[in-house]
This record gives C-alpha cells, sequence and structure tokens, in this order.
C-alpha cells in the first residue's frame, strides 16, 4: 500500500477574506469576479483596508487538499512558505487537517509568505487580489522523490507553470509518481495562464498527464476554440478530462466514456473554492475506484457545501453528505 492516496503540489498562500460592497471594490480599484495578482506594495495597501478579517490557509490545490483530508485520505502537500508568522500558520494548519507537510518553512528567505486577499461581495462573487511572495519559487528541490513516488494520486496547481522551475518541479513530480504506478493530474487554474502557457501545457497534458480538471473557459482558452470542439481534442489527447461550468451540468470523459454529471444552482454565500472542493469530491470518488459519473456527483456535492458558507474549507462531514445521497 502507498504511504499516500493524494499529493499535491502547489502555490502555499493564506488566505485573508472580507466582507465588501461593490462601491468599496470600485473605490478601491478591484476587479470584480476576478483573481488578480499583485506586487507587494499593493497587497499591503490592501491589506490595511480590509475589514473583519479572518485568516485561512488557502491555495487552489491546497484547498482541495484540506477537502480531501476531511474525507479521510491520506494525503500530503509540497510547497513553499517562509519561516515567518503566516508560513507557521500554514504549516500548522495543514497538519491539524491531517495533511502532511514536507518541506520545512524556508528560514531567512528574501520573500515572505504568499498571501490572497478576498473580497466577497453580498452577491458571493469573491474578488481575488495574490500576492504570491515565496510560493511561486517551488523547484524541483522541493519536490521530495519519497513523497510523489509513494501517491495513488499526484495533482498540480496550474498556477505554478509560471515560472520554468515550476515546469521542471512538476515534469520532475509526474514522472515520479508515474513511475510506480501513480496517476498524474493538473488543474487548468486559470484561462489566462493558459494564456501564457498554451504550448507547455498542451505539451505537459499530452505527455505525462492521466487526468486534467479545468473549467469551460480554461478548456476554451487551451485550444482556442468553442468548448465542445476543445473537449473533442482533450479527450483525443489525455485519458480522462473533467469540465466545470459555473453552475451548468459537469462533463467527464473518460476513454471514449462521457458522462454530465447535473447542478442544481443555489445563491451561493460565497463563492471561494467552489472549484477547489469540486476537485476535492471528485478526488475522492477517483482515488477510491468509484464510478465517473458517481465521482463527478460527489465533486458537484462538495461545491455545493462549500459555497454555502464562507471560507474556501468544508464546514461539516463531507461523507455523510455522500452518505445522504447513497453514494458512499
Amino acid at each position: 500500500m502507498k504511504n499516500y492516496q493524494v499529493v499535491g503540489i502547489g502555490n502555499a498562500i493564506v488566505d485573508v477574506i472580507s466582507q465588501c460592497d461593490d462601491a468599496f471594490l470600485a473605490a478601491n480599484g478591484i476587479e470584480k469576479g476576478i483573481m488578480q495578482l499583485i506586487e507587494r506594495d499593493r497587497a499591503e495597501e490592501l491589506y490595511a483596508a480590509m475589514r473583519d478579517r479572518t485568516q485561512a490557509p488557502g491555495g487552489s490545490v491546497g484547498n482541495t487538499l484540506a477537502g480531501l483530508g476531511n474525507l479521510g485520505l491520506r494525503t500530503a502537500y509540497i510547497g513553499r512558505v517562509r519561516d515567518d508568522a503566516l508560513g507557521r500558520f500554514f504549516q500548522a494548519s495543514l497538519e491539524a487537517e491531517g495533511t502532511d507537510f514536507p518541506n520545512p518553512p524556508v528560514a531567512g528567505g528574501e520573500l515572505p509568505t504568499s498571501r490572497s486577499m478576498i473580497f466577497v461581495s453580498p452577491d458571493g462573487e469573491r474578488s481575488m487580489n495574490t500576492y504570491l511572495g515565496i510560493s511561486a519559487e517551488v523547484s524541483t528541490e522541493d519536490v521530495p522523490l519519497e513523497v510523489v513516488e509513494s501517491t495513488e494520486l499526484l495533482y498540480l496547481e496550474g498556477y505554478l507553470f509560471d515560472k520554468d522551475h515550476g515546469k521542471a518541479a512538476f515534469l520532475k513530480a509526474a514522472q515520479g509518481t508515474r513511475r510506480t504506478g501513480g496517476r498524474a493530474g493538473i488543474s487548468l487554474s486559470d484561462p489566462f495562464c493558459v494564456d501564457r502557457h498554451r504550448d507547455s501545457f498542451r505539451r505537459l497534458i499530452r505527455d505525462e498527464m492521466d487526468y486534467v480538471i479545468g473549467n469551460n473557459h480554461e478548456w476554451e482558452a487551451l485550444y482556442q476554440t468553442d468548448l465542445e470542439s476543445a473537449l473533442k481534442q482533450a479527450s483525443g489527447e489525455c485519458r480522462m478530462i473533467v469540465c466545470t461550468r459555473s453552475g451548468d451540468d459537469v462533463v467527464l470523459i473518460r476513454e471514449g466514456e462521457r458522462v454530465e454529471v447535473p447542478v442544481h444552482r443555489i445563491t451561493p454565500v460565497d463563492a471561494t473554492g467552489a472549484g477547489d472542493q469540486f476537485a476535492a469530491g471528485f478526488l475522492y470518488g477517483y482515488a477510491t475506484g468509484c464510478s465517473l459519473e458517481v465521482s463527478g456527483k460527489m465533486g458537484v456535492i462538495a461545491a455545493a457545501e462549500v459555497i454555502s458558507h464562507y471560507g474556501a474549507r468544508p464546514e461539516v462531514d463531507v461523507l455523510e453528505l455522500f452518505a445522504r445521497k447513497g453514494l458512499a
């Protein structure tokens, strides 16, 4: 038996969350509903402007791993934090949730621990302003072979593709996982990220990935065509692809089998983490041998739970939610 069922690699970010109205967003020059990368000075300015801040360990794949830990899987997370207050908070929080963090906080690093300032408006939209700091510096040196070789599933965060050393780290991790019989996958993360690295993404997916998760905008950006044409091309290059569609049915395709899982629309309290928790539910099903349809339904249930409250991580026993629907 492998030590881990899922190992993730991503930006180790602390989320700082605050509620606001549209007037606040306009006054502070914050574009609503998107994730925007910012520099250190801007990060300090926005942090000072936040009211009633709450703090939580975050990052896209970090949130997914927390969801998987909630579901009882054996997990580990590979990422970089500085040995500062936020870095120690991130490490302690992850380990308290049952996820191993094999990379010790970096002492004396030039860059601070990454943070994302998330402004939640009354309609549940989240406007994310992210200062990447040290987390974007993940390299091959941060990837312990003994960890990636001992997992059944590897899950990569596409945001880290922005730097060459991140790409090299992904390649090392994916090859290590697959060399010992595991399966490697990636989240496309963001259409702008896809636009910046389209050729590299497609090469990685075709040559090294067993599954890919993305939303409709990301798939369209990757193949520069309409969604159906993009999914057709993708399914010819990767064994399993997953497409979420912001409240519409989720499309899952594996080796010719296509399943569409319905989504029941609800008004979100906070949409933060919806995609991350969908991935957690889906990967739980995938890791435990469930069918494509059941795995997709698990993803939809996990996403619905997280948008029903503030914050990007589950607040109830999601496995119990699966059981109520006859899925576990």
